[in-house]
């Protein structure tokens, strides 16, 4: 569900799959920025034009800001690569939701979705999940629109609604999802989620528990901070604790027993109460993922009025960063094969440390302009490096930050760390990528270099 751009510190339940940490690249060598071609410098297509991207045509607005480098990572699904480590997360997280719930009939109780389309509404993405029209999570400068009816999920909670909808009441969803961000060895534009559904109807709920006959789900009294205005506080506790509960047996079954676990309490639009986990993992506390207790007024839009439900985030990068000590989000996009086969085991549950690659110098250069008066959006200088300079550039650091006394024009000085994760850079390459940065940072942000 929806995360960091919701609230910046909840890199877990990244939108109820907070925003935790990311990634997706292209394909190879222009992943790796290769050439920075003026065509690449197209942030945006002209209002009237039209783009294609997974067979349907998109007509392009003022909205329209995806650039040629994301467009090119879009259908990668490393999530669906057998043997990478975004698989192998995904997969054990599968078995172990398949092994410990099963259905009346013996069959799995969760359904898996790991194939849906990345393009999605502005209403699935937003309105489904009940956050606000005003809400800054929808800013253009904080997600990837094709128009202003479309755009690439920015969570994989923008399926919730129509899988509820559908009659589902206990699912998974994983899939690639699309943010502009800061650009550092944990972020990426590009990065996956999987998130989980569970409903429960009275019967189900309220089974073993004695008089259950007599509790009831809902109620009309008033909101606090342990429970929504429908529900009984019986209910919430017990969805609550099975939600908990559900959690605990997953990051035991992830990271082994004995892990100590903390609650705390946050905010997202489309649950309450809401909870951040975090995991004492070697002697650190770490947030790992967000989940709550399902807004009631989302699940009866759905039409699924007589239930109440629980809901869950985490990002696999995340996990797997953490899980196989992967020290930069961008190598999960590496077809070097030093990398690829340190993840091909027998068994998914096998313990990998990943060892790593030779790190090659870094190259570092920096660039300084002055601001123009207005429109101006710090993500937009983001986007355009990652355009230019792919995935050579490891991290952007705003390093200065100044104010003419006289014009109170606003300079901006970044400094920016080029390294390639295969071989080393040259002085001359990267002075023609800075160099096309530079020209591009001023044709497209109207910025004034002081180059």
């Amino acid at each position: 569900m929806m995360g960091s751009a919701l609230r910046r510190g909840a890199h877990a339940y990244v939108y109820l799959v907070s925003k935790a940490s990311h990634i997706s690249r292209g394909h190879q060598h222009q992943a790796w920025g290769s050439r920075p071609a003026a065509a690449e410098c197209a942030a945006q297509r002209a209002p009237g034009s039209v783009v294609e991207l997974l067979g349907t045509s998109y007509p392009q607005d003022e909205y329209s800001n995806l650039t040629r480098k994301v467009l090119t990572r879009v259908g990668r699904n490393l999530h669906n690569q057998q043997h990478h480590p975004l698989w192998l997360i995904k997969e054990r997280v599968k078995e172990h939701f398949y092994e410990q719930y099963v259905g009346r009939f013996g069959t799995p109780l969760f359904s898996v979705y790991d194939s849906l389309s990345p393009v999605v509404t502005t209403w699935q993405n937003f309105d489904s999940l009940l956050i606000p029209a005003d809400h800054p999570s929808r800013k253009k400068g904080d997600n990837y629109y094709l128009n202003r009816t479309h755009m690439l999920r920015a969570h994989t909670s923008a399926h919730q609604w129509d899988l509820l909808h559908a009659g589902l009441d206990a699912f998974l969803v994983v899939g690639d999802v699309y943010r502009r961000d800061q650009i550092d060895s944990q972020h990426y534009p590009i990065f996956h989620q999987l998130e989980a559904v569970r409903l429960f109807s009275k019967h189900e709920l309220f089974a073993g528990i004695k008089d259950g006959d007599s509790l009831q789900l809902f109620e009309q009294s008033s909101r606090s901070v342990h429970k929504q205005e429908t529900h009984t506080m019986e209910a919430v506790k017990l969805v609550e604790f099975d939600l908990k509960q559900t959690l605990t047996r997953l990051v035991a079954h992830l990271f082994g027993d004995g892990l100590e676990i903390r609650w705390v309490d946050c905010y997202f639009p489309f649950t309450h109460p809401s909870f951040e986990m975090e995991i004492n993992f070697h002697g650190e506390w770490l947030e790992v993922l967000g989940c709550g207790v399902m807004e009631q007024q989302l699940v009866n839009s759905a039409g699924a009025q007589d239930r109440i439900g629980w809901a869950f985030g985490l990002g696999l990068e995340r996990l797997a960063m953490i899980l196989y000590d992967i020290p930069d989000i961008r190598l999960f996009w590496s077809e070097d094969e030093r990398f690829l086969k340190q993840f091909r085991v027998s068994n998914i549950d096998q313990k990998v440390k990943f060892q790593p690659l030779s790190k090659y110098p870094p190259m570092i250069n920096d660039i300084s302009f002055w601001l123009p008066s207005e429109n101006y959006a710090e993500n937009d200088f983001y986007d355009l490096v990652r355009t230019i300079g792919g995935d050579l550039v490891e991290k952007v650091d705003l390093i200065d930050k100044f104010e003419h006394p006289k014009t109170h024009k606003t300079s901006h000085c970044y400094r920016i760390t080029y390294r390639h994760m295969e071989r080393t850079l040259s002085q001359r390459e990267v002075r023609h990528i800075h160099q096309a940065l530079q020209e591009a940072v001023v044709q497209r942000l109207g910025v004034e270099g002081r180059f």
